[in-house]
């Protein structure tokens, strides 16, 4: 028996779900890239090469860019710092080998000698090729809302800092950055990078954050803006605004996860009753045969 072929199908469909699984994961958004956004033009380092993938990615994004549903999403790759270069070379990746799929796999059938008409390989095969390609899409959209709301639960920890920080008679830019300096995760990197670059272009902190927000699609971070740029000399007044935001906020995180939880409980309740049904059919199993055959 040639085992060949199927070797060849059992790799092709393992490295797909290997894919698959790479895209499902949740990564870290990349620092490195956001850093160097965010510092000033003038200062900043040379922007590096791009790598052969990237390359190879805006190639074909420049080739197929105009075709219809082809879109890249800029700003949720822009927050998890990764290039629609390599998006768009991993969504090629994945549609090509949707199409192959179905072609390799009737190799062992028509070894055997069974004959398969050509537009079944070739339907399932750009169906799959179809739902490949739209998987990158869903998975970033994924984790940039993740990104998001990891974000948002950094930014209420910020709010009461900062809070505390004008609450100790320090001016609105002081308060920001000394705020911003305690923190080490990519949320207050990001903010450290914009609160720099405001200090070094002379412009109103307020406005780097609302151009932060505006970049990354962070509406919370918005709202910080505007209270610090709506914010008189009195640091009482601005203190009790930040607290009542993050009062807010922590509202909502908290009304977002019991969403989810319930979500999560109501996902396992036709599992749940299904595994009752089927234990009461294996306690009723025995006493149902006898009757039968008695």
């Amino acid at each position: 028996m040639n085992v060949l072929p199927v070797v060849v199908t059992g790799g092709t469909v393992g490295a797909g779900v290997a894919l698959l699984v790479r895209e499902l994961l949740r990564p870290q958004p990349a620092l490195g890239p956001a850093l160097a956004r965010s510092a000033p033009p003038a200062l900043s380092m040379p922007e590096p090469e791009w790598d052969r993938e990237e390359v190879w990615g805006r190639w074909l994004l420049a080739r197929l860019e105009r075709l219809p549903g082809v879109r890249i999403p800029t700003t949720n790759l822009a927050l998890l710092g990764q290039g629609p270069g390599q998006f768009m070379l991993k969504k090629t990746a994945l549609a090509v080998l949707g199409l192959l799929c179905p072609v390799i796999a009737t190799i062992p059938w028509i070894i055997a000698g069974v004959s398969l008409p050509i537009y079944v390989p070739a339907g399932v095969g750009l169906l799959i090729a179809l739902l490949l390609f739209i998987t990158p899409d869903l998975a970033v959209r994924d984790q940039a809302k993740r990104a998001r709301e990891e974000f948002a639960h950094a930014l209420s920890a910020y709010l009461d800092l900062v809070a505390l920080k004008r609450a100790a008679d320090a001016g609105p830019a002081e308060a920001l950055e000394k705020a911003a300096a305690v923190g080490n995760g990519w949320p207050f990197l990001y903010l450290q990078g914009a609160l720099r670059r405001a200090r070094l272009e002379k412009i109103p902190p307020y406005d780097a954050l609302m151009q932060l927000a505006h970049e990354y699609d962070l509406p919370v971070l918005g709202d910080v803006a505007d209270i610090m740029r709506g914010s008189a000399t009195d640091g009482a007044a601005v203190y009790k605004a930040l607290r009542a935001r993050t009062a807010a906020l922590n509202a909502e995180l908290l009304a977002d996860q019991a969403a989810e939880a319930n979500a999560a409980s109501e996902k396992m309740t036709a599992p749940g009753a299904l595994l009752a049904v089927l234990v009461m059919l294996l306690m009723a199993f025995p006493a149902v045969i006898r009757m039968l055959t008695v």
